[in-house]
């Protein structure tokens, strides 16, 4: 997998060697899904919370699997320095987005994504850490999206505004002058009057897993094959 540069951030390039018929048919594809996995774990204690296992994989090549089969081009900024993030995304149909400093906190994996993916018409934004989110969820946005392709579309839970989120194409700029660990709250607070909400079942739009009970909880709730699997990282 080879490095190239794009606007200062590191973008590495799928091979290519592989085979066409591997690929999702892409000709409706008009935007590209942005999955945010450049966060420390801080309060998992010592755990990377995205290399937990789920369904016998790490979080983050499950969330990604998900995404790729939406058709949508996948972004997934990763940390500089984390291979074993790298590792497990090893072989699917994405682009990795290296951020070398992520200090600021979410501004800069944003930023980096937005500067890495171009000129689009729809960018949705996934943090990595969010279980319950799926292909149908995701599709339900995607669809609503090239419905009304100038809107900001956003999934809920009960009522709560969560994830994932998409952007049209004329706010990617103001996206790109993010700063802070506060996201992209502030480009949906200034154009609230363009915001759709879209209910996604149960509570899959705000189910984020920071903390090893967070985790814990979730698990026991899927049944003991799952629960037997809480606090152990998947192998690279």
């Amino acid at each position: 997998m080879t490095i190239a540069k794009a606007g200062g951030t590191r973008v590495a390039r799928a091979p290519d060697d592989r085979q066409e018929g591997s690929l999702p048919d892409r000709t409706a594809c008009v935007g590209t899904i942005l999955i945010l996995a450049a966060g420390r774990s801080s309060r998992m204690r010592g755990t990377d919370k995205l290399l937990l296992p789920v369904d016998g994989q790490p979080l983050l090549a499950r969330v990604a699997r998900r995404a790729i089969a939406t058709g949508w081009r996948v972004l997934v900024v990763l940390p500089a320095g984390n291979l074993r993030r790298w590792q497990c995304l090893d072989g699917l149909d994405l682009t990795p987005v290296i951020v070398g400093d992520t200090s600021e906190g979410m501004a800069a994996s944003v930023r980096a994504g937005v500067a890495a993916a171009g000129d689009v018409p729809g960018l949705m934004i996934l943090p990595a850490d969010m279980p319950d989110l799926d292909t149908g969820d995701m599709m339900t946005l995607i669809d609503a999206h090239r419905a009304r392709p100038g809107s900001i579309h956003r999934g809920t839970a009960e009522g709560q505004p969560g994830h994932p989120v998409i952007f049209p194409a004329a706010l990617l700029a103001q996206l790109l002058q993010l700063t802070g660990d506060t996201g992209a709250r502030q480009v949906i607070r200034d154009h609230d009057h363009l915001v759709e909400y879209h209910p996604l079942p149960g509570n899959h739009a705000t189910t984020d897993l920071d903390t090893p009970e967070a985790w814990a909880r979730w698990q026991a709730d899927l049944g003991p094959d799952h629960a037997r699997d809480a606090g152990k990282e998947t192998p690279a």
